[in-house]
């Protein structure tokens, strides 16, 4: 790959370094149990590579991996902080998908595809009004919504 054409990635603590071929092959949100469990989050957003546009720079001997035989993927972390690094899934063998957060530089693709929204989490936040929280910057908060008064029953009826 020659420069300019790639997108590094790191981890919290930056032991282990990635890198993808840009454009990355696409970029999607995945709402499933697995990698909500797996980021600790609503969704995990990655972008897919080809196996031949991703590579390793540094700390290949801090990745420890896990195994999921029954659903056919892996996933690989930092041993020393716990970052997801890369994911992989035995029916798609070219392809390893990264996290769309290791990476501070633009991967060339827009994040627009949506997987597994039937295993969304109830809690996913949905885009509702949000207004600041008063006494605490930068906290937003949901309000609870209002209900309507009822009117007064009509005496004529």
């Amino acid at each position: 790959m020659a420069k300019g054409e790639v997108a590094i990635g790191a981890c919290v603590c930056g032991a282990v370094r990635v890198e993808i071929g840009v454009p990355a092959r696409w970029a999607w949100h995945d709402h499933s149990a697995a990698s909500r469990q797996a980021h600790g989050a609503a969704y995990a957003t990655y972008v897919g590579s080809w196996r031949s546009r991703f590579r390793v720079l540094d700390g290949e001997k801090h990745i420890t991996r896990f195994e999921d035989e029954a659903a056919g993927t892996a996933r690989s972390f930092c041993a020393r902080c716990g970052t997801p690094l890369f994911y992989e899934r035995a029916s798609a063998p070219k392809m390893v998908n990264v996290p769309r957060a290791l990476f501070t530089a633009r991967t060339g693709r827009e994040p627009r595809y949506h997987m597994n929204l039937g295993q969304q989490a109830d809690w996913t936040y949905l885009g509702e009004p949000l207004a600041p929280l008063k006494g605490y910057p930068g906290v937003m908060w949901e309000r609870p919504s209002r209900k309507k008064k009822r009117a007064p029953p009509d005496p004529m009826f």
